[in-house]
């Protein structure tokens, strides 16, 4: 793949700034076009606060990249069908610089930032009604085998560099909406899908405002895209991205996601619907709640807002049977973490416990196994 020294990032046709890589290669710097910081915004607050200036990346993440560029990134299934691709070009992902990795994202993926120059090879949209999803379904569990013959191409360009572990796709709707369905991973139990919408549902009953669902031939989960409203693209970012922390590995802390929340929203009413998933995970065991599963939206004029909930579901086991993001820095958290976790960002004692009684009660009713808090 050929070099790239410099990159462009763009929003609705709007220059943001370029990257570049440093003269020794180690790391990469960022500066804002003039024009943007006169009429744009900040696309990471604490990485690129919205000034002059050179920004430089992180030396010891992903050879220096930016975590809100790289957050355009898919990962899991989608890093791994990208690999196969690469290695029948004769190359890998590892060896190559963010501003390649970058190339390959395009003006394709999740969120409204695009990059160029792009060698990203743009698929034909697909519509719902003409996908065939079981056999997707095989073509996606017959990517892991060494001896697969199907093309990985199929399914990445098909997936617009959506992120997490599951195989999945991206169609449309006879309404113009965009929907992600998704597949089931060679571990996962045949009712994965059903388990997932489930969830979700439970959570909408808990008050949490979720990613909308559905099921596709009634087993494949699908969720409508929120980065996505009346056909433009809306500028989103992972809170994993936001706080510049690797979500694979257990840093993130719940006292950060809401202290974050607030910074970010200014709305004590976000802040609370916040509180209201962290309650969720613990209560219906969705362990599963690494940083990257929480993401923020940018509105211009009105500014940051939560994005709605996503990947909820059954997921017991964790980071070492604890929850992937901690309380007051606990894996498996007690009643009093998650009410100091409320009351250190403002929320009364008193409305903390009954958001757990009601999250309590919900999902005792709905769910097979719960986490009683109280």
């Amino acid at each position: 793949m050929k070099d790239i020294i410099k990159t462009t990032v763009t929003y609705h046709g709007r220059n943001v700034g370029v990257i570049l890589r440093t003269p020794d290669q180690r790391n990469c710097v960022f500066e804002y076009d003039k024009s943007w910081i006169a009429e744009g915004f900040s696309v990471s607050p604490i990485e690129l606060p919205l000034k002059e200036g050179l920004f430089f990346g992180d030396e010891n993440y992903l050879d220096g990249a930016f975590y809100v560029f790289e957050d355009s990134m898919p990962d899991g299934y989608g890093l791994y069908l990208l690999d196969k691709m690469l290695k029948k070009e004769g190359c890998s992902l590892k060896e190559l610089s963010p501003l390649q990795r970058l190339s390959l994202v395009g003006p394709a993926g999740m969120g409204a930032l695009e990059y160029s120059p792009k060698e990203f090879l743009k698929q034909p949209v697909l519509k719902m009604e003409d996908v065939d999803f079981d056999d997707l379904q095989l073509k996606a569990l017959d990517i892991f085998s060494d001896k697969s013959t199907t093309d990985p191409s199929l399914l990445y360009y098909n997936s617009s560099n959506s992120g997490g572990a599951r195989p999945k796709v991206v169609v449309r709707q006879k309404d113009g909406s965009s929907w992600i369905v998704k597949f089931r991973h060679t571990y996962d139990p045949e009712d994965v899908g059903i388990t997932e919408y489930r969830y979700m549902k439970v959570a909408q009953d808990c008050g949490i405002k979720v990613a909308r669902p559905g099921l596709v031939r009634g087993k494949y989960y699908a969720c409508q895209r929120f980065d996505i409203e009346n056909g433009i693209r809306l500028h989103t970012v992972t809170a994993a991205a936001l706080m510049k922390t690797d979500f694979r590995v257990q840093t993130a802390d719940y006292s950060n996601l809401l202290a974050l929340t607030g910074y970010l929203t200014q709305d004590p009413a976000q802040v609370e619907q916040m509180f209201r998933l962290m309650v969720f995970n613990i209560v219906s065991l969705n362990k599963d709640d690494h940083a990257k599963n929480f993401s923020f939206i940018y509105r211009e004029p009105a500014g940051w807002e939560l994005a709605p909930a996503y990947d909820l579901s059954f997921s017991p086991e964790g980071t070492r049977g604890e929850h992937s993001t901690s309380i007051m820095y606990k894996g498996n958290p007690s009643l009093e973490d998650v009410l100091k976790a409320g009351t250190g960002i403002r929320i009364p004692k008193k409305q903390c416990l009954e958001i757990i009684e009601e999250i309590q009660a919900v999902c005792g009713k709905e769910l097979d196994r719960t986490e009683n808090l109280l």
